[in-house]
């Protein structure tokens, strides 16, 4: 099996890109996630995402969270914990592309889904995601979610593997329909080593 998903920020100068696509992304969530909904962080890495995504659901609500390495799953416990907010998150030992296994058991859809490409950072940085199984997940998310749900992808191409799932991912979406999607990139131009890039899918 490929070794895949936990979420990586690619190394270079780029804070002050991280910080403004970050908080856009999470702004975006933060627009379609109501408290008691259900949710996925695809890409748990080090679980700030699955955190963030614990917090808007809150105590009624579910976030699946998808990490093939056992270090990612222990320390995104140990943040929940601290800041009070296990409860809510089932921490998956397993690949994103296997998560129709508990999406499927859902009685109403999800509104969002978060991605972040990559490697997990203080990790392994030869366990990376994939451009097969990351569009795979896509698709089975894109089943499961809500009219006008959110899904977002944080790309970083600065690496080998990286610069490979961009453009397969972006040559997928492309083809999306577009009565059926609105997909927006959003990035900077003018910025070295690679900065980072947003890709928002929104059911219509």
């Amino acid at each position: 099996m490929e070794p895949c998903y936990s979420s990586g920020i690619w190394e270079g100068d780029i804070e002050m890109s991280l910080q403004a696509i970050l908080p856009f992304t999470r702004s975006l969530l933060q627009e379609v996630v109501d408290r008691g909904d259900t949710v996925v962080d695809a890409t748990m890495g080090n679980g700030l995402d699955t955190l963030f995504l614990a917090t808007l659901v809150g105590k009624d609500g579910t976030v699946f969270a998808y990490d093939i390495q056992e270090e990612a799953i222990q320390k995104t416990k140990e943040r929940l914990i601290r800041e009070g907010q296990l409860t809510q998150a089932q921490l998956l030992l397993k690949g994103h592309e296997t998560m129709e296994e508990e999406l499927s058991q859902l009685t109403k859809p999800i509104s969002a889904a978060m991605f972040n490409l990559g490697y997990r950072p203080g990790g392994d940085k030869e366990i990376v995601t994939y451009p097969k199984s990351t569009i795979q997940a896509l698709h089975i998310l894109s089943r499961y979610l809500k009219k006008d749900g959110i899904i977002t992808l944080v790309v970083y191409s600065g690496h080998e593997q990286g610069k490979a799932e961009k453009t397969a991912l972006l040559d997928e979406i492309r083809a999306w329909d577009q009565s059926l999607y609105s997909i927006l990139k959003y990035e900077f131009i003018n910025q070295l080593n690679h900065p980072p890039f947003l890709i928002a899918i929104q059911k219509k």
